[in-house]
């Protein structure tokens, strides 16, 4: 049998199928870790001894050495990744390699969202409508060409459709419109034939938003989306809070609403009688009026708020008649769909959906006092449509019930998981014991000698002063000067995003890119292949990005990243650790902007041979006292205050 010696070893196999493979001390430890927490059983460890914490900072190469010895194993395994990117470059580059290595085709499946997926079903109805235009019939014979090759109806299969059209969200295979067992085309059904593949490998590649929405069906009790695992490795570790809070929330939203009766209308269509439909339509008219009606209730303010003070404000009374207006419309639209079951499957299917919104709505607008302490009550505002939602206050008991009780091994691993040389934070928030096991592997990379770290002098004004942008604009234009383009500039805000952007491009021959103006992999396309370009961006662009070699040699960052905690969730949790006696800045605020800026930090380095420049543009690293917990968990790189140092750099790297 393989020994991890045997692959990861100097004269090893890696090195036989790698070319330029370096056998990395952090790798092999890594590996070696992860093959013994697999090995433990569920009898003979507690779960926090079955739960492994391991930051692998870049360069250590985490995602071979968590798969190597999860497939050597033998066990049913799911890793969970935060990006579908990392999904694709798992089954399409680190398998097949690793295929090679052990000599034989590993049973390995990657499962997507349903969305991800195209339902028969949906396809037929929309190809058969005689109102199709030219471009969408120019499109029907496209996918009809491609289902004849297919084994898996996957949207990323069909490189031309773009991201704008609404063609794919009429057609994909939707969980509230999926006809189960008593769908006609079940048979061929792609989702039915991924299950079932499921069922039969030993690896799953998932993504964090499917393994928390099958998680979250497991605890309603309602079934499950992936079939039963022994084990699960999350990559990206880093998202599981924000993600295990999405799935763990009971949503109802206006745009709910308005596709069910969209739905409905296409439908009768299809199935109904003009006099039927005539009959049909008032009801639907109806409940739509309805449903404009309540969302006109709130203010027209964008944004989040507690659903709890705009309740106060317009009485509780006048809110539970609203509500009780809207939920007896779906009452009487679930009673009709029932009473047309008989002209077709998907009638029973409008009828659940029917039954399943109203419940949704009355469990978040009729809060309970078991919940008042449990749950986030809140709504967002936006453009067109308003969304409730009832968010856990907390998920670390949530996880530790229906996760880590539940399997033989949870092994968590991200480039950013320590803050300063602390997991303390990671372990609260994911309800880990304090004998929780956590690792910290170092990057190869030579940041001593490849790299420099630029703050601004003393005089520079920190971000709340009035003339920080009029500043902050001049010396990134410096900065991009020196370092002649090839520069990433990470925004905390659209606002400074647009800010920088503006000024740049009169102040800057090279080429601007900016978020939002193009399509995300085509803005680094082009940022790749254009040497000297500049990319402006926020949010997404923080993490994720690769770009190695010269394109990238300037990671410039706004200012620290914190969180303007407005958010009802964000709020409600600062002040659950307030009133714990604790202070929310420094065990919570504080965390979670230092792995943001570590996930920003990270752009910049991503091979032995990279060099370069990270510039954070906040003097508060020196002024304040938690900039300390900043510094410690920047890279080992030398830190200048002195904007000649970075001309100096640049001259001697380039």
């Amino acid at each position: 049998m393989l020994q991890l010696n045997d692959i990861f070893g100097e004269n090893g196999y890696l090195a036989e199928v790698l070319s330029g493979f370096q056998p990395r001390e952090g790798q092999q430890l890594m590996a070696a870790a992860i093959e013994e927490v697999l090995s433990l059983g569920k009898k003979s460890a507690t779960p926090a001894e079955r739960c492994l914490v391991i930051e692998a900072e870049t360069g250590i190469g985490k995602t071979l050495a968590y798969l190597i010895p999860a497939v050597l194993s033998g066990k049913k395994i799911v890793v969970s990744t935060a990006t579908l990117n990392l999904q694709d470059q798992i089954i399409f580059k680190d398998i097949p390699l690793i295929q090679q290595i052990v000599g034989e085709d590993l049973p390995v499946v990657c499962v997507k969202g349903r969305e991800n997926y195209l339902c028969l079903y949906r396809w037929y109805q929309y190809r058969s409508n005689p109102q199709l235009s030219a471009g969408a019939d120019s499109d029907v014979a496209r996918i009809d060409n491609w289902l004849k090759t297919t084994s898996t109806g996957d949207k990323a299969e069909l490189g031309w459709l773009g991201e704008k059209g609404d063609l794919w969200s009429q057609i994909s295979a939707r969980s509230s419109q999926c006809l189960g067992s008593n769908c006609p085309d079940g048979a061929e059904c792609f989702i039915t034939q991924l299950r079932r593949k499921a069922g039969a490998a030993r690896l799953l590649i998932v993504n964090h938003h499917l393994f928390f929405s099958d998680l979250a069906l497991k605890k309603e009790g309602f079934g499950d989306i992936l079939p039963r695992y022994e084990t699960v490795i999350f990559d990206e570790a880093h998202h599981i809070e924000d993600v295990a809070s999405l799935f763990f929330s009971c949503s109802f939203s206006h745009y709910q609403l308005i596709d069910l009766l969209n739905d409905i209308e296409q439908q009768a269509k299809n199935d109904l009688s003009a006099e039927k439909i005539d009959t049909l339509l008032p009801q639907l008219t109806g409940l739509r009026k309805r449903g404009e009606n309540f969302a006109a209730l709130f203010p027209k303010e964008l944004g989040r708020f507690y659903l709890d003070t705009f309740i106060d404000k317009i009485s509780p009374e006048a809110w539970l008649e609203e509500v009780d207006l809207v939920n007896t419309g779906f009452k009487h639209l679930a009673k009709e769909m029932t009473a047309l079951s008989k002209y077709g499957e998907a009638w029973s299917s409008f009828a659940g959906r029917s039954e399943e919104l109203a419940e949704k709505l009355r469990d978040i607008a009729i809060k309970s006092e078991q919940e008042e302490t449990e749950l986030i009550r809140w709504y967002e505002k936006r453009e067109r449509s308003v969304a409730l939602s009832a968010t856990p206050l907390e998920v670390s008991n949530l996880l530790s019930e229906y996760l880590y009780n539940a399997v033989e091994a949870c092994i968590m691993t991200s480039a950013t998981l320590s803050t300063g040389t602390s997991f303390s934070y990671i372990k609260k928030r994911l309800g880990l014991g304090e004998e929780t096991r956590c690792l910290q592997f170092t990057s190869p990379f030579d940041y001593e000698h490849n790299s420099l770290i630029y703050v601004p002098e003393r005089t520079f004004p920190e971000p709340i002063d009035q003339r920080y942008q009029e500043k902050l604009g001049n010396r990134v234009a410096q900065l991009l000067k020196a370092s002649a383009g090839r520069g990433l500039v990470l925004c905390t805000s659209f606002k400074n995003m647009d800010h920088i952007a503006d000024f740049l491009e009169t102040e800057l021959d090279y080429k601007i890119l900016v978020q939002g103006r193009s399509a995300k992999n085509a803005l680094l396309d082009t940022f790749r292949k254009e040497t000297h370009s500049v990319l402006i961006a926020v949010a997404s662009f923080w993490e994720g990005v690769d770009v190695s070699g010269e394109s990238l040699s300037c990671v410039i960052i706004d200012k620290l990243p914190f969180e303007v905690p407005t958010d009802p969730v964000l709020q409600t949790r600062i002040e659950r650790v307030r009133s714990e006696g604790g202070n929310p800045f420094f065990e919570y605020q504080v965390p979670r902007a230092v792995l943001s800026l570590k996930q920003g930090v990270g752009r910049l380095l991503r091979s032995v041979t990279d060099t370069g420049v990270v510039a954070i543009m906040d003097v508060r690293l020196y002024t304040k006292g938690y900039g300390r917990t900043f510094l410690k968990s920047l890279p080992p790189a030398p830190v200048t205050r002195e904007l000649n140092d970075v001309r100096n750099f640049f001259s001697s790297n380039c």
